[in-house]
């Protein structure tokens, strides 16, 4: 059986190219202009397909969008996008593209 091995800069190419042409495709079917304005724990463990854990380690990292003031976390819709917009400014990041298509 024929075996292909890529170098890490060819996984890398790859990995950039697929995220610049999934990216708008997923922008778009996610609109958030769809999504309330504040998210509920259990939305945003379904909207991005995350468990609790994980969920957890994102709602108590400094600068995550998250409200307490309400009772119950809630995740602010708006400022959630302005933040993975940020979050993907590294060079190296492949969600840098969200924003050069936007």
């Amino acid at each position: 059986m024929p075996v292909t091995t890529f170098t890490d800069e060819e996984i890398q190419a790859i990995a950039k190219e697929v995220t610049k042409q999934l990216l708008p495709i997923l922008t778009e079917h996610f609109n958030k202009d769809s999504l309330p304005p504040l998210m509920t724990r259990k939305q945003f463990m379904e909207f991005l397909n995350i468990g609790g854990t994980k969920c957890n380690e994102l709602f108590n990292q400094d600068g995550f969008p998250v409200t307490r003031e309400l009772g119950h976390p809630r995740v602010i819709t708006e400022k959630f996008f302005e933040w993975i917009n940020e979050s993907a400014e590294g060079p190296d990041n492949p969600l840098r593209y969200y924003q050069q298509a936007n």
